[in-house]
């Protein structure tokens, strides 16, 4: 069976954590209903009923959306379905009204994020658990 990407498919929080508990280390589960509610929307990516990938799009209200938890099941990892994720998911920010997609990413995807078109800007962060 095809994997296929869908958007805003209803989505629970068990299959999501289990999805980022397989592909991060250390992200640990949490209620997602909050966080996807607030947003513009998110894609997932099935393998029939399994979910083996899913990208949130934050949304200011305005002309920037955000790409936030870009996850691809380690076993379905380099087949071009992160690619496919971050496409939807720009197709729909475009779609709702969005001019700017940005991302935050490690050094390690660098790579993959310029194949997916992205171009490298400067950012600020400020660790707000400690100041810094």
């Amino acid at each position: 069976m095809p994997i296929v990407v869908v958007r805003n498919r209803p989505i629970d929080n068990a299959a999501l954590n289990a999805l980022r508990n397989a592909a991060w280390s250390e992200v640990g589960d949490q209620d997602w209903g909050p966080i996807l509610e607030r947003g513009l929307g998110w894609v997932c990516a099935l393998d029939g009923e399994r979910l083996v990938g899913f990208v949130n799009v934050a949304w200011d209200g305005g002309v920037h959306a955000f790409l936030l938890d870009t996850t691809v099941h380690p076993a379905h990892q380099r087949r071009g379905l992160g690619r496919a994720l971050v496409r939807e998911a720009a197709a729909m920010a475009r779609e709702r009204g969005a001019e700017w997609l940005h991302v935050d990413y490690d050094d390690e995807l660098d790579g993959f994020y310029r194949g997916c078109g992205f171009r490298p800007t400067a950012a600020g962060l400020l660790d707000l658990t400690t100041g810094e």
